[in-house]
């Protein structure tokens, strides 16, 4: 519905947001991108609830100040392939090299991003193609197609049709978290719900999936750090 900049060293730009289902003003900091949404109910005058926004400015700043920096992917950066830290840099001939530390890529400097996500979404369908054919065998239900996005609210999804999405993103993780969300959406292709009975399934399917799910929760947003808009 609008914007509001709430003044201060730095400035803190606010979404106001509408919300008929809303009971009360609320803020929200995005731990994706570090935007602030501040939410009002039907019926709260705005100057309302920028009053209650000035009264939170500290704990708004204080959380502000742990958001974690992007990385602008270029020569010279450590980009996590596989969970493990490759130092990125130019490299010759025509072939992108994966190496135990570093990732060289041919061409001008500036085409890396372009090229180094691209290489990244081949690699992500390959994996994630491999573990969901594992899992799908292992359940003894086949998925219709696999797609890939660059999601920010959800690392998975599965539809009714046995469509399952992936973000792509998932191949900087250690391959032990990619496998544990392939795992996950193909439970969904027998149990479409997060009932006792779907997560026996998770179980069987990948022993252990505790551990990569509190990964994920723990280190997930830092996949989103890494940006390739050049």
């Amino acid at each position: 519905m609008g914007h509001h900049i709430l003044p201060g060293n730095p400035p803190v730009e606010l979404i106001l947001r509408r919300s008929a289902r809303a009971r009360r003003i609320s803020l929200r900091v995005s731990r994706l991108d570090g935007r602030v949404t501040l939410t009002l109910p039907r019926g709260v005058r705005e100057g309302e609830a920028l009053d209650f926004a000035r009264t939170k400015e500290g704990w708004l700043r204080a959380q502000l100040a742990t958001q974690p920096d992007s990385v602008p992917v270029r020569e010279g950066v450590h980009l996590p392939v596989e969970g493990r830290p490759r130092l990125l840099l130019r490299g010759a001939g025509k072939r992108i090299v994966l190496d135990a530390d570093s990732l060289s890529l041919p061409g001008p400097p500036d085409h890396m991003p372009a090229r180094l996500q691209a290489w990244l979404k081949a690699l992500a369908r390959d994996r994630l193609a491999q573990a969901s054919d594992r899992h799908a065998r292992a359940l003894g239900r086949p998925y219709a197609r696999l797609s890939l996005r660059d999601t920010r609210s959800r690392w998975g999804s599965c539809t009714s049709a046995g469509g399952l999405m992936y973000s792509w993103r998932l191949v900087m993780a250690p391959p032990e978290i990619l496998d544990y969300v392939a795992a996950h959406e193909v439970a969904h292709l027998a149990e479409m719900n997060h009932s006792p009975a779907f997560w026996a399934v998770v179980a069987r399917l990948c022993p252990g999936y505790q551990a990569p799910r509190q990964w994920l929760r723990q280190h997930g947003t830092d996949l989103h750090r890494y940006r390739f808009d050049g």
